[in-house]
């Protein structure tokens, strides 16, 4: 009986490691895929928006990271796609943004069930978490495309952004 109980505990964890895995390569091409992004979007606010996604990515992937590593798995790398020049023009990034909307509800609604299936409490609350961030990333896209540019705050009355985004600029810790 004991055997046989090893055995169901081996299969388990290793499906877990597997779809953490898996979670975690998702994740990872996002993350890298917004970094591109991040670098043909000139306007200020957005670009700080793009920021702020990358910096709540890293501490989801660094999450993940340590729950495949704790399973005894090794987390996959993943580089940065090339997405050619940047587009001259003011909107030039707008069907970058639209892409990162539609991939990030995308993902969730591939995501959704199978986190909620998970039996490990603590991991599945940790997928949780991610996915409703996603949520939001989505939802700063589309504000983006509505041309919100109060994402992340409002600046104080007569506030400026000084002309726009410097050519070199910090693009997450990766």
């Amino acid at each position: 009986m004991h055997h046989l109980q090893r055995e169901a505990e081996r299969v388990n964890t290793q499906h877990l490691l597997d779809t953490l895995r898996e979670f975690h390569r998702e994740r990872l091409t996002a993350r890298q895929r917004h970094v591109a992004v991040a670098r043909h979007v000139t306007h200020y606010d957005f670009n700080n928006t793009y920021q702020y996604v990358i910096s709540r990515e890293d501490t989801h992937l660094q999450w993940l990271e340590a729950a495949i590593r704790e399973l005894g798995g090794e987390p996959d790398d993943i580089a940065e796609p090339d997405l050619g020049a940047p587009r001259k023009g003011k909107d030039a990034f707008r069907p970058l943004v639209e892409e990162d909307a539609r991939d990030a509800g995308a993902f969730v609604d591939r995501w959704r069930t199978r986190v909620d299936q998970l039996e490990h409490a603590r991991h599945r609350g940790m997928l949780r978490v991610v996915l409703g961030e996603a949520l939001e990333h989505k939802r700063f896209f589309e504000q983006m495309l509505a041309g919100r540019d109060d994402l992340l705050g409002r600046r104080a009355d007569g506030a400026g952004t000084g002309g726009g985004v410097l050519g070199t600029r910090w693009l997450g810790t990766r």
